[in-house]
């Protein structure tokens, strides 16, 4: 029936011109627009320090003391219409088992505890894994088998289980496990309603492409794995269908929102997922490398910094995602008020 819809619609092109030539028709009759408390705002915090520490590969960006200057920039997050954060551990000692990342005391797990304190409407997500906390770099548990070293499936959901609970004790809204391990929602989900924190929600990372586009963030987060590399659990880039598989059963595992990520290599696949799966909220997360990528090019003066940044967040809202995860929250907040 659709076929002959579009077959038989008479659309002279002139008319299409007019809805294009004043801007703020444009404006009206737009299809997708970028709406700022859709918007999420990545946060390094890191352990021992006093002053904000920009991140060299990521200029802009800061890894942030746990005192008044993350509470000001916060602060201005929210004067700007951010509603949400999601927040990224840097500690000082780091050993084989990632023990700070469910340290009750952990940097995270107080840096919750303050902007939940200061700002009680704000939504706080934190990431669940263990690569900034382990001492070889990598997700999880390590141990060597039949001559190589292989990642511990079972024994680390339930360390992201109990990081997940050290959250939810300090007060987080969503946990975002990002590990891509088999079991973690399942694991999570379970302990989390079981000590009584029904009421938190999980964001999982369902597609989380073994991407070349995440080297800003390993420096940002000395999160580098120090031998091999994370292909054994993070999607192969050459595959789609595949996605679906992981973010259904994340979903039946409790998932209550889902996530791509990177976003901008991977449009297409936000747009098959929100086809097949229209009803759970879909997040997309334009990371580091998206956000260097535009910073050095602009810096150069090959791009226009903020024409392109529009247009890359409004594609990924185009392409079906209902939530953004972007180093440009604030930048983009900026000039919509602006505008």
């Amino acid at each position: 029936m659709s076929s002959i819809i579009y077959t038989d619609l008479q659309f002279p092109i002139h008319r299409l011109r007019r809805l294009r030539q004043n801007k703020l028709i444009r404006d009206l009759v737009s299809e997708t627009s970028i709406r700022i408390e859709k918007l999420i705002m990545p946060i390094f915090v890191k352990d021992g320090i006093s002053e904000p520490e920009e991140i060299n590969s990521m200029p802009g960006q800061y890894r942030w003391p746990l005192n008044d200057k993350l509470i000001k920039f916060i602060e201005e997050l929210i004067q700007h219409n951010i509603k949400s954060i999601i927040l990224f551990g840097i500690p000082k000692h780091k050993d084989s088992l990632g023990s700070e990342a469910y340290s009750k005391d952990g940097i995270v797990q107080r840096s919750i505890r303050m902007i939940k304190e200061t700002f009680p409407e704000l939504i706080v997500i934190s990431d669940v894994c263990l690569c900034q906390y382990t001492d070889h770099g990598h997700c999880g548990i390590v141990k060597y088998v039949n001559g190589k070293y292989v990642i511990d499936n079972d024994e680390t959901i339930k360390l992201y289980a109990k990081i997940a609970l050290s959250h939810a004790e300090s007060g987080v809204d969503i946990v975002a496990p990002s590990g891509m391990m088999d079991g973690q929602v399942k694991t999570i989900r379970e302990v989390l309603d079981r000590e009584g924190y029904e009421h938190v929600l999980i964001m999982s990372y369902s597609v989380k492409y073994a991407s070349s586009f995440y080297g800003p963030f390993r420096e940002a987060a000395y999160s580098s794995p120090k031998f091999g590399d994370r292909k054994s659990h993070q999607m192969d880039y050459r595959n789609a269908f595949e996605a679906l598989k992981e973010v259904i059963t994340d979903v039946n595992e409790g998932a209550d929102i889902i996530m791509v990520k990177p976003a901008l290599a991977y449009l297409d696949i936000i747009k098959m997922i929100k086809t097949y799966i229209p009803y759970i909220p879909l997040a997309a997360f334009s990371v580091s490398g998206e956000y260097s990528m535009i910073k050095a090019a602009s810096r150069m003066g090959w791009i226009d910094e903020k024409s392109i940044v529009f247009e890359i967040i409004t594609s990924i809202f185009r392409a079906g995602a209902d939530l953004v995860i972007t180093y440009y929250a604030l930048d983009v907040a900026k000039w919509i008020i602006e505008k």
